[in-house]
């Protein structure tokens, strides 16, 4: 979850990894750090408990200078955020550092191995390890690149569990090291300089050029080039990868914060999203062609968080349109069940990052198992790409704000036209259903810039629950997801505790929990179970519930039974979950600031989950 910045070249270092340090702040943000190679020869190491701006006010007019360095913002696993626990760490003579994103399952019994070698630790953290252990490793050796890239590849062979890792040496400065297995990393390939990163949009002002470092594999970085290796030492040549994104897409562009400015971004995103893949009559995504669509008898999906509930709509419009089974499985369980997985099963893996630690465990069982893979995701090169039968990638830019906002928009939509073009394949839909679905996705993007419309409403009702103790969302067939969504955002970034329920459920206990303090946000809209979500309506109303509904333009009689009502454009229900779920957003963000929450950074969260 931690985010990684490393940089060997001609430049003054220390702006390079702070630059790079803001752009992945949304990554952890419990403390920062830096280490610098100086002009002097030494090693010098800043860090801070907090936000990166604390160490930006710590270094002053007194940062490090030099060319070769190391910066980290942390997700706390092992230790508490403190400054003591903050990367980089150090071995026992100081001249090597490290910084490490996941966890080392196996650092207890190494720590106390290195101990008994006369090692000393001084932090609470499992990274501190490796430090020590390269040290280890490097005793004996003429300490020269060579020496210590072979230290880097021996030591963390002995490591279990996951790391993306840099590393450099004050013997060898002009010697960068990373290193990954299940951890997100990368090379920025330069002219004279190179780079490592946790993610892409850390590089973007420096290059658009990079190399992909799969698990299991090291690079050494020099000002003269890139040289990849595997841990046993073998040569490794992989052509680096041209990125599109540009860096305003990863700057705030006036928002006051990077959640507002992704909420508002969704008509574009969603219009990117559909480019090339449906016309005005016809659906079509050349990456499907690489599945047999004739073995599958079963689907599954399996997703975290916002993805899973992506994975609900999926789920519905594939047993809908293509008439096979399908079953939405959280992934962090799927991976210790006992799957019912074959060769017959189609394994959708959605994951925004690309990088969720149990999504891309559920997809090496899946694969294990025989089933054909297809991964869902934002991120170009991300570690499930390259372990899947095919990708289909959202491709409406980065998102930095942690909690999900287009992506989980561009997730549905993508699931939606996966099974509408798989129909198109199987015959199972007549073609003449799949051309008003598909004309009907041309307006998609229309429909959600008039659901922003709703913005100053969702302001106005943000006044009215932001001092509540807890919200009910309520919906059923595709209103479901969307009141799980909205219930989750709320959570997420305003820390007002809030559930969502299929409003049939609601007799079946939640109604227990009905009172005039209360709110209810109920999905309303167009479809054919909005009679029974108007009767559960009248059920909240009748304790004494205050009721919002989302409801569709011209709806006279939902009104009648709510406090208040959030108009949305008409429109196709399968769309429900997301034109429904902007104002939602914009609901969530609006009570946010009403309480004061760093809305782009909540606590306790991090944009990609890399650890269990």
């Amino acid at each position: 979850m931690c985010g990684i910045v490393g940089y060997v070249g001609a430049r003054d270092v220390t702006p390079v990894l702070l630059d790079g340090l803001r752009r992945l702040e949304y990554r952890g943000y419990d403390s920062a750090g830096v280490a610098v190679l100086n002009a002097r020869g030494t090693i010098e190491i800043r860090k801070s408990e907090g936000k990166l701006q604390k160490l930006v006010d710590l270094l002053g007019g007194d940062a490090p200078i030099g060319s070769l360095g190391l910066g980290h913002t942390r997700w706390a696993t092992h230790g508490a955020p403190n400054d003591m626990n903050a990367h980089p760490h150090a071995d026992c003579t100081g001249r090597l550092v490290v910084v490490h994103n996941g966890i080392v399952e196996n650092y207890a019994e190494l720590r106390d191995e290195l101990r008994a070698c006369g090692h000393t630790f001084i932090t609470e953290t499992d990274t501190e390890v490796l430090a020590h252990l390269i040290e280890e490793e490097l005793k004996g050796t003429q300490g020269n690149a060579l020496a210590l890239i072979g230290a880097v590849q021996r030591a963390l062979k002995r490591v279990r569990g996951s790391y993306g890792v840099g590393v450099f040496d004050q013997a060898n400065p002009d010697l960068l090291i990373a290193a990954r297995h299940f951890s997100p990393l990368i090379v920025g390939l330069g002219d004279g300089e190179n780079f490592i990163a946790s993610d892409i949009p850390a590089l973007l002002p420096y290059t658009r050029k990079m190399l992909l470092i799969d698990d299991g594999e090291i690079a050494a970085l020099s000002r003269a080039g890139v040289h990849l290796y595997s841990l046993a030492g073998d040569p490794i040549e992989r052509d680096p990868l041209e990125v599109s994104w540009d860096v305003q897409a990863a700057e705030k562009a006036g928002y006051p914060h990077f959640f507002l400015k992704e909420i508002n971004e969704q008509p574009s995103a969603l219009a990117s999203a559909l480019r090339g893949r449906v016309d005005d009559k016809r659906v079509y995504l050349a990456e499907l062609d690489a599945l047999d669509f004739a073995r599958v008898k079963r689907v599954v999906l399996l997703a975290c968080g916002s993805s899973y509930h992506a994975g609900l709509v999926g789920k519905r419009v594939i047993e809908e349109w293509v008439r096979v089974p399908a079953e939405v499985l959280i992934a962090s369980e799927f991976r210790y069940a006992a799957p019912m997985i074959d060769g017959a099963t189609l394994a959708i893996l959605i994951t925004q990052s690309g990088e969720t630690a149990d999504t891309i465990a559920s997809m090496r069982l899946a694969k294990a198992a025989g089933a054909q893979t297809l991964a869902l995701t934002n991120v170009v090169g991300s570690s499930i790409t390259r372990g899947v039968t095919t990708t289909v990638n959202l491709h409406v830019g980065p998102e930095v704000g942690v909690v999900a906002s287009k992506t989980f928009s561009a997730q549905v939509t993508l699931l939606e036209l996966i099974a509408l073009d798989w129909a198109r394949r199987s015959g199972s839909l007549e073609a003449a259903r799949i051309a008003e679905l598909a004309h009907q996705f041309g307006h998609l993007p229309d429909y959600v810039q008039a659901a922003l419309g709703t913005d100053n409403q969702m302001q106005q009702l943000a006044e009215k629950i932001w001092t509540r103790k807890s919200c009910f969302f309520l919906g059923r067939g595709f209103g479901y997801p969307t009141a799980l969504e909205g219930a989750l955002k709320l959570k997420e970034i305003s820390y007002l505790h809030a559930e969502g329920y299929p409003a049939g459920e609601l007799k079946h206990g939640p109604i227990a929990m009905l009172e005039p303090d209360m709110p209810v946000i109920a999905l309303a809209l167009q479809s054919a179970t909005l009679d029974k979500v108007v009767s559960n309506i009248q059920e909240v109303r009748a304790r004494r519930a205050p009721v919002i509904a989302l409801a569709t333009e011209g709806d006279v009689a939902t009104a009648k039974h709510a406090e208040d009502v959030v108009y949305l454009p008409h429109a196709p229900e399968e769309f429900a979950p997301i034109v429904a779920t902007v104002p939602l957003q914009l609901l969530a963000y609006y009570v946010a600031i009403k309480r004061g929450c760093d809305v782009d950074q909540p606590r306790n969260l991090a944009k990609s989950v890399t650890v269990e």
